[in-house]
């Protein structure tokens, strides 16, 4: 029994995986990985990693006891986590860079089925281009001013575009022509856009943008107007979600993030505890909502019905039995995360950053948080506990935006330093350094079939990286 370690199994909510059971000292990640395939008897056998408190295992059980001085009396808990059975390449090189737009790009977005890529710049136009051929495809034009934020409907039919001066026009990524004319309401600029999940309506019909205004509006593009107006903050919202559940959440300056339900705009519930502005939302169901039914293979669907139905079943699947959580990053340097449905107290306050948190994005899998500061880091954190997990350093200016691969195993940067970093996530360091900007870069995607990177920022050009 001396070379024995009893261990306890739980999958990262911490719902046990049978009883303690006694391991050899020589047992390591392979070994656990055939038990866990067993106990939870998966046909096709599945890659897991191993954590003991928050630490990736990868020796045998002994070395790591003794390297940690971990005492054998106590049962040891580790965590097992389910990997992406398919795999990202890191890129490493630009394959295109893309003229065009005469000002700073402030936006960049793959279509959820990651064909098309979309762009909004200061010169007041949205561009679509072609992947294939990686040129302009399409310039939308129509804003009387700059184009601040953009977003797909995650069915891949309408692409929407907010500007500065508060206006919003939908366009047909397959013409490039406006659907319709802008849509009028909000005061001041417009600051997000989410759309209503396509596993609760397909096709996608409904979006939500919110505005400097104080305002949050839901639109429906076949009515081409608004249909219910969000009115509670005091100051401007910062930020918007359509969560998977059906539940609206917007950000403000007003130090609150509020809770909506959607057919008559009732505030559900308010989340207080940020000492100054919110800056950003993050979603922990977030890449399924954005890809709706499509994954990496970017299957083409006969029908909305079809396309609900899978979309569905990836939320369910990605979900699981846990409530979605939300992060929220702000000015006054810290993150909470939330689990709204259950509690409007926060889980977790996650501080370590020394200035204020610009972007906050939880991987596919829901199981990390990044946050990007103006600090000049990023840091990694538990997407379910919330715990401080490793900080990523090397950019030498504030980091605007971040994005992750579609195996939650790399972490896409960029920052005001002119360049894109490629992080990786389980040896924690930097993976690959993509210089190539000639000034700040504002904007950063990461097509969610993994094989594309898109960048754009104030030297106005448009850069594809690819592996």
């Amino acid at each position: 029994m001396d070379h024995n370690v009893m261990c306890l199994l739980t999958d990262p909510e911490g719902t046990p995986l049978g009883v303690p059971i006694y391991l050899p000292q020589n047992a390591g990640p392979k070994e656990l990985q055939q038990m866990v395939n067993k106990l939870l008897n998966n046909e096709e056998k599945l890659p897991y990693a191993f954590y003991i408190s928050d630490q990736e295992l990868l020796v045998q059980l002994g070395s790591y006891l003794q390297k940690n001085k971990v005492s054998v009396e106590k049962v040891l808990t580790i965590v097992y986590q389910p990997q992406a059975v398919f795999r990202i390449c890191p890129v490493n090189r630009c394959s295109a860079t893309i003229a065009g737009h005469t000002e700073a790009v402030l936006s960049v977005a793959f279509s959820p089925d990651g064909r098309q890529l979309a762009s909004g710049s200061g010169d007041t136009t949205v561009r679509l281009w072609d992947l294939n051929t990686q040129t302009p495809m399409f310039t939308c034009t129509g804003h009387k001013n700059w184009v601040l934020c953009i977003a797909w409907s995650p069915d891949g039919k309408h692409l929407v575009s907010g500007s500065k001066a508060g206006e919003l026009q939908c366009w047909d990524p397959q013409t490039g022509k406006a659907s319709g004319n802008p849509l009028i309401g909000h005061k001041k600029w417009i600051t997000g856009i989410s759309w209503e999940p396509v596993h609760l309506k397909a096709p996608c019909r409904r979006f939500v943008s919110a505005s400097k205004d104080g305002d949050a509006r839901i639109w429906d593009v076949s009515l081409r107007k608004c249909v219910v107006c969000l009115s509670g903050h005091t100051l401007a919202v910062t930020c918007v979600k359509w969560g998977g559940n059906g539940v609206i959440y917007t950000g403000s300056q007003d130090c609150t993030i509020k809770v909506w339900e959607t057919s008559q705009g009732k505030l559900i519930r308010e989340l207080k505890g940020h000492g100054h502005w919110v800056n950003s939302l993050a979603l922990s169901t977030e890449y399924v909502l954005r890809t709706g039914a499509f994954d990496h293979m970017s299957k083409q669907y006969s029908s909305p019905e079809e396309m609900k139905e899978v979309a569905l079943q990836r939320y369910n699947k990605m979900k699981g039995d846990a409530p979605e959580r939300l992060v929220s990053g702000s000015d006054d340097f810290t993150m909470f995360l939330w689990e709204p449905a259950v509690s409007k107290h926060p889980k977790t306050r996650m501080t370590g950053h020394q200035q204020l948190v610009n972007h906050v994005y939880f991987s596919p899998d829901g199981q990390w948080v990044a946050s990007a500061s103006f600090d000049k880091s990023i840091k990694l954190w538990n997407g379910i506990t919330g715990k401080f997990v490793a900080v990523f350093r090397g950019h030498v200016g504030p980091v605007y935006q971040i994005s992750w691969s579609a195996d939650s195993r790399l972490l896409l940067s960029g920052s005001k330093d002119s360049t894109l970093k490629v992080w990786d996530i389980r040896t924690q360091k930097l993976k690959q350094d993509l210089p190539g900007h000639a000034d700040e870069v504002f904007a950063v995607d990461w097509s969610p079939d993994g094989e594309k990177v898109a960048s754009g920022g104030k030297d106005r050009d448009l850069k594809l990286w690819m592996g």
